[in-house]
């Protein structure tokens, strides 16, 4: 057994905690028995680093408390953090709205603010235009008394003796500008442009005082406003010491007295790709458990990196709009879900329509530009009452240096969405858990709008069937973690307690938390330790009883995974029309963190095989099956293509590979990304998921032929067959009704799964055209957005059904088939022949052939069903 690497030891809040390393990297092949059903399958997929003797420790670390003094951190910096847990404590014991104002009156800043001679000649005046209620002035005074009163335009520290003096986060340049407008004011006189201003004016208040009335509702758990600026506080005190607080130790004793640990390992893991009878086993729990399923998507991400721009009006725009491979992501996450659906329909013969909560927020409009999407495609055939939409609070921006809010202007701070993290406690606001409740759902997967991969073949499905068979609480869909992304680590938390009991449960580390922890990048790190570590990937799997109970909790749990990374730079332009880009960032929830408030206890050390006890569990699989993002917009001169769309495309090219190669149809392989960064992909495969989605279904309706390289294949069909077909060029199948039709209920247009879909089969074909023209320079092949010199391309309105058999087609070909007509092509004596004619009125719903699907030992079989040979 090889020893254990060296452990780092470190300090923080009164826990100490170690990492575990190993020497060696074989931390997913072992087998193990966590997860697995008595008498049933077999789990050979969990795996993990080597197992030691009963009674060894994995790691060679000591929980004995460390001589530790930490850093005293600047006076003044302490004794804003005193106050306002002084004003916090106070507020919070207050028992009215009348209260609360008296003790945010007596705060000394608000006192100090409100006798000064600019807000006597300033802002009161200002007020007095306004008609505001006393919560409002309540929420205008915790503004002042959380320290953030240049928010309102006044320019004034509060802090400051001297009238007029400006603080130095404001500077002396930015008054002589405010001094220059308002003497340019002055000399236009009272005009049209004095009236607008005012009208600026109280738009922007209006919009502070939501902002402030959302902070201090949604953050009323950890006190509002005045507790919103504390922890941003508090955690820049944290990160502003961090690597003082950081002290490696080698330490040999391993008793504790007193004193909390904190462990962290490698976890393990159940391999999707090393046991694939399982993996089987699990996708299908997940198709028999759609009915007992829900879908959350956290959409409410300002998503900056991408740079997307409406081409029309210049608006910026959120990820969910991004027309990704020929549509919005969101029409992607969407078809995904209906693909599994269609899956549970062939077997069970059962209409499912999954619930789907999709979260927003304001920024760039993301709330208006869903709904609007949501509305315009008729809620995707699945009915407005299948979803529930709910907006999440944007949160104030704050200064790296010293916390401080930033702002645009008078009334106008800069605002973020609060993270992915808050989801849990604004869904039970919401009420979105009492709805997913009257739809008899058990479990929710999540899934994030950028990852276009995650549902492929048996990743979603497999995570959401263990963890409704196996009644876990949360689950996680992991991979291979790749050097320097920026994304965190799964982690295996191992916690002892002073009254000697220990807690365990899987969860993760934000990669803006490892300096924090410790933790190095690179492989040529001696503290790499996140290099033994699954990547965390934000696909979750959910039970909606536990995630209730935490986002119904009125304590801080019910925002987990809370940081403030200011490792960024806040980009924003202020009212004189000036860009800034601000060192900053502000106070964010990381969701996948809930994991933290699901741990299982027990009264004495765990050595192995805990994991096989816990509520909490991984599933972990090849990443290009897992995840590939399009979170960034490529940079012209940038070589690397991770996490942006090009990337992306590549990932899912290759799965197609993958899939096809194995169908006994010749491709050429894919090379590293370096290979394509100038020239575009080799070839372009696009599939329709609902043709499996699970890759052993999807295998049995292709099978022999090839595709030459500078080809494009898109086949936009459930029913479709491929035998022996040879395409050198462009051969595009796109159905009107891919999994069914399109009926009317309720006033609603309803999606009816297997009802008149489209169909295609092709045996025995050469296709032969010009294809792609792989020189154009408006090629965007993330898009799907190519120019083209040839293509056979096919169009099947409502039911339509084409076939191909023994032909060779060459040349630029359209076949457009009508609703409820039949064409065929085949050879002719002058060329092609084509006959068209009506389907038979007793295969117009059914088809004259579909594909019958059947349960054969724990796998899923395809037959061929032809209601009309020879047709």
């Amino acid at each position: 057994m090889a020893p254990a690497t060296t452990t780092s030891l470190l300090h923080h809040n009164g826990i100490y905690f170690t990492f575990s390393a190993r020497d060696s990297h074989t931390l997913f092949f072992n087998p193990h028995k966590a997860l697995r059903p008595p008498n049933k399958l077999p789990l050979s997929s969990l795996s993990s680093v080597p197992s030691l003797p009963l009674g060894r420790r994995r790691t060679l670390v000591s929980t004995v408390p460390v001589e530790y003094v930490p850093p005293a951190p600047d006076f003044e910096f302490s004794k804003e953090l005193a106050r306002l847990r002084t004003l916090r404590s106070k507020i919070s014991a207050c028992k009215n709205l009348r209260d609360k104002i008296r003790v945010v009156e007596s705060d000394s800043k608000v006192k100090r603010y409100f006798r000064r001679g600019h807000y006597k000649n300033g802002f009161a005046r200002v007020l007095e235009s306004f008609n505001l209620d006393e919560y409002e002035l309540f929420l205008l005074k915790c503004i002042i008394a959380a320290g953030q009163e240049h928010v309102l335009g006044s320019g004034y520290d509060a802090d400051s003796d001297v009238d007029g003096e400006f603080g130095s986060a404001r500077g002396s340049l930015k008054a002589a500008l405010y001094t220059l407008v308002d003497m340019i004011e002055k000399w236009d006189g009272i005009d049209d442009r004095q009236i607008n201003k005012k009208k600026v004016d109280s738009e922007a208040l209006r919009s502070l005082l939501k902002t402030l009335r959302d902070v201090e509702e949604f953050y009323d758990c950890i006190g509002g406003i005045i507790g919103y600026q504390l922890m941003v506080l508090e955690l820049l005190s944290e990160s502003a010491h961090a690597e003082k607080n950081i002290n490696f130790q080698h330490i040999n004793n391993s008793n504790s007295i007193g004193c909390q640990l904190l462990e962290i390992h490698p976890p393990n893991v159940l391999d999707l790709s090393q046991d694939t009878e399982y993996a089987a086993q699990a996708a299908l729990w997940g198709v028999e458990g759609l009915p007992h399923l829900a879908e959350i998507y956290p959409l409410g991400g300002s998503a900056d990196r991408l740079g997307l721009v409406d081409s029309v009006t210049g608006e910026c725009l959120p990820a969910a709009m991004l027309p990704y491979c020929g549509r919005t992501l969101l029409e992607g996450l969407i078809r995904d879900l209906q693909a599994r659906e269609f899956l549970y329909y062939k077997l069970h013969g059962e209409q499912c329509i999954t619930p789907v909560a999709i979260m927003t927020s304001s920024a760039k409009n993301n709330h208006e530009h869903i709904t609007l999407l949501c509305e315009r495609s008729k809620w995707f055939g699945r009915g407005r009452s299948s979803f529930q939409l709910f907006e999440q609070p944007l949160v104030p921006a704050v200064s790296a240096e010293d916390g401080q809010w930033l702002a645009k202007g008078q009334f106008s701070p800069v605002c973020k969405p609060g993270g992915h993290g808050v989801i849990w406690k604004l869904a039970y606001d919401n009420g979105i858990f009492q709805w997913f409740r009257d739809h008899k759902r058990k479990g929710a997967t999540v899934r994030q709008v950028s990852n276009v991969v995650a549902a492929t073949d048996v990743t979603l499905l497999a995570l959401a069937g263990i963890g409704l068979h196996e009644g876990k609480k949360l689950g996680f869909a992991s991979c291979k973690r790749n050097f320097g992304a920026t994304e965190g680590i799964n982690v295996l938390v191992e916690k002892g307690k002073p009254d000697g009991t220990w807690t365990y449960g899987v969860s993760c580390i934000e990669y803006t938390e490892f300096d924090k922890f410790g933790i190095a990048d690179g492989s040529l790190s001696s503290n790499s330790l996140q290099t033994e570590f699954p990547a965390n990937t934000n696909i979750l799997y959910l039970d909606l009883n536990a995630a209730e109970l935490i986002g119904s909790s009125k304590d801080e749990s019910s925002l987990p995974g809370m940081v403030l990374n200011v490792k960024k730079t806040i980009n924003f332009i202020d009212h004189f029309g000036i860009q800034h880009g601000v060192p900053g960032g502000r106070l964010e929830c990381t969701m996948q963190n809930i994991a933290d408030n699901l741990t299982n206890s027990f009264p004495s050390r765990c050595f192995e095989g805990v994991e096989e006890k816990l509520d909490t569990f991984i599933v972990y699989d090849h990443r290009r099956k897992v995840t590939s993002s399009a979170k960034k917009k490529r940079k012209p001169a940038d070589m690397s293509l991770h996490q942006t769309p090009d990337g992306a495309l590549l990932d899912i090219i290759r799965n197609a590979y993958d899939l096809l190669s194995c169908c006994d149809i010749k491709l050429p392989e894919i090379e590293s990304n370096d290979k394509y960064a100038n020239s575009g992909p080799p070839y372009l495969i696009l599939l329709h998921p609902a043709l499996g989605p699970l890759w052993e279904v999807t295998r049995q309706k292709f099978h022999g032929g090839s595709i030459s390289n500078g080809s494009e294949l898109q086949i936009e069909a459930s029913e479709f067959l491929w035998r022996n077909i040879e395409l050198d060029g462009s051969l595009i199948v796109v159905a009107e009704n891919v999994m069914g039709s399109q009926t009317d209920k309720s006033h609603e247009s309803i999606l009816q799964y297997g009802y008149r879909c489209a169909r295609c089969k092709l045996e025995n074909v050469k296709i032969w055209n010009k294809g792609i023209d792989w020189s154009s320079d408006k090629n965007l092949y993330w898009k799907h957005d190519v120019e083209r010199f040839e293509s056979l391309k096919v169009i099947l309105h409502g039911n339509a059904e084409f076939e191909a058999v023994d032909v060779n087609i060459e040349g630029s070909h359209l076949f457009q088939v009508p609703d409820g007509y039949k064409m065929t092509v085949t050879s002719g004596t002058s060329g092609l022949s084509i006959d068209l004619n009506p389907i038979k009125k007793e295969f117009m719903d059914t088809g004259s052939w579909f594909w019958k699907y059947m349960l054969n030992d724990g796998h899923i079989q395809l037959e061929l069903v032809e209601l009309e040979v020879g047709s």
